[in-house]
């Protein structure tokens, strides 16, 4: 996974627009931000998942996913270290802060079910 991946996938999303965030790259639905790249270096993606997903990501994929710390981390931000994940896994995982984040009437525009990374999406 690299970024240029991470970007493509954040990108795919419907409504999904890249802007800067404190001098690194954000990914953003209704203005809404949902991951970013590149913080607080460039081997790293963060995502917003809920709180029962980031549990099951970080304890699937200990060495790729793991929680951001303090108050941020407690609320589902994620980090990704991207070297280390599969796209696969990160996709679900964008997927899934995408859901999290986008307004109600996006949600239907991707297929996907429960994100939890052992039973897919």
């Amino acid at each position: 996974m690299t970024a240029t991946d991470f970007r493509k996938l954040a990108l795919a999303l419907p409504e999904t627009e890249e802007r800067a965030h404190m001098d690194h790259p954000d990914f953003r639905v209704a203005g809404k931000i949902f991951a970013t790249l590149g913080y607080p270096d460039t081997s790293l993606g963060m995502v917003k998942l809920s709180p029962e997903d980031q549990h099951y990501f970080s304890k699937d994929f200990p060495v790729a996913f793991v929680p951001v710390k303090g108050a941020w981390g407690r609320r589902g931000a994620t980090f990704i270290h991207l070297e280390l994940a599969k796209k696969e896994i990160v996709r679900k995982a964008i997927q899934a802060a995408w859901r999290n984040t986008a307004p109600k009437r996006l949600i239907g525009h991707i297929v996907t079910g429960f994100v939890n990374p052992r039973r897919g999406c």
